[in-house]
């Protein structure tokens, strides 16, 4: 179904994004529709109920972003989106039910290279707003389509010097993109480094499909962050989105992780300044990443950890999906390295090395 873009836009309007909407459903159609078209920067261009329609569709129309139902009839919405990846490359925003099922498919789309995930309307409640669901639209209209880079094969690599009484920790923040970027990141860090906290900004309902994704593709022990144990060395923990931050402190020499209610209900929970601001009292002892997201999350933490002697790094324009996060703590002079998401990894390992280093000097 096509739109004619005369009838939602008035002459000399400012340039906008088009987007074609692919679910089975009419409602959720006619849902994301009426939602995206109270944004002027955005005019919904075409309509499809399926993948067949939908290649026609992209053809007649050219559309900056797709929004792309996760389940469909016939080729399924992941099938449709390796195919379009390949052969037609373009941002892509997954529409998705929050069942166990539709969240595991959904983390597969965007580790295929799909830029955002939304959930649709009437699942628990975890609908977003129209604005926010817009706003994500159109970033991922603006975004730079990344081509996934192919990982390295798992290796035996030789553990670093690191000791978990009083070592480092690694701490990385990402919101748009950034599932494809952290599992190439991670799959570059040495399997027995420190241990490694992540805000990742996504709904809870995806968060643990997420963890499951990647400690099936990368060599470490990847799982939800827990208040009762302390973290160790080799381990991946992302923050819970369960209206609690997450936040650390040292007990006894080990990193601990501790969640909080969100008593400031801010704009993200789970919070990347959250989490690095806690961080700040052991600054000589983090090494903290920002990788590719919309916003400025992240920024005021890498302000305090910077200041009481971190290792910042950032991900570089070029390799970010969405430039937000990162230009931010750019721009702010709080990142010491601007570096291409594939450098990151080894970037992370030469930090925990210097670090082990000084300790060894002291």
């Amino acid at each position: 179904m096509l739109h004619d873009p005369t009838q939602t836009r008035p002459t000399g309007a400012r340039p906008v994004k088009r987007v074609v909407i692919v679910d089975d459903s009419r409602a959720i159609r006619a849902w994301l529709r009426q939602l995206l078209q109270q944004d002027p920067r955005l005019l919904v261009v075409g309509e499809a109920h399926d993948a067949q329609s939908a290649r026609e569709v992209i053809k007649q129309t050219n559309p900056d972003v797709l929004t792309l139902d996760v389940q469909m009839p016939g080729m399924s919405g992941l099938a449709f989106l390796e195919r379009l990846m390949s052969l037609h490359p373009m941002p892509v925003v997954m529409v998705s039910a929050s069942t166990e099922n539709g969240s595991d498919t959904a983390i597969q789309a965007l580790s295929l290279g799909a830029v955002d995930c939304i959930v649709k309307p009437g699942h628990a409640g975890q609908s977003l707003p129209a604005r926010d669901i817009a706003r994500r639209v159109y970033a991922a209209a603006c975004s730079q389509y990344q081509p996934i880079l192919k990982r390295p094969a798992l290796r035996s690599a030789v553990p670093p010097d690191v000791s978990e009484q009083n070592g480092p920790i690694v701490l990385i923040g990402a919101s748009t993109g950034g599932v494809s970027a952290l599992e190439t990141v991670l799959s570059d860090m040495d399997y027995n480094g420190p241990p490694t906290v992540i805000v990742q900004h996504m709904p809870r309902a995806f968060l643990v499909s997420f963890a499951k994704l990647l400690d099936r593709n990368v060599p470490h022990d990847v799982g939800m962050v827990d208040d009762r144990v302390p973290l160790r060395a080799g381990q991946v923990r992302l923050a819970p989105e369960m209206g609690r931050q997450t936040e650390l402190t040292r007990r006894n020499g080990l990193w601990q992780g501790h969640l909080r209610d969100d008593v400031e209900r801010g704009l993200h929970c789970p919070s990347v300044d959250a989490l690095f601001c806690s961080a700040a009292p052991y600054g000589h002892d983090v090494i903290a990443v920002i990788l590719t997201g919309l916003g400025q999350d992240g920024t005021e933490g890498l302000r305090l950890l910077h200041r009481s002697g971190a290792h910042t790094i950032g991900q570089d324009a070029a390799s970010s999906v969405v430039y937000g996060m990162p230009k931010s703590a750019w721009e702010a002079g709080v990142i010491d390295q601007q570096l291409p998401v594939q450098d990151i990894g080894q970037a992370i390992n030469a930090a925990v090395m210097a670090h082990s280093r000084r300790r060894r000097c002291q």
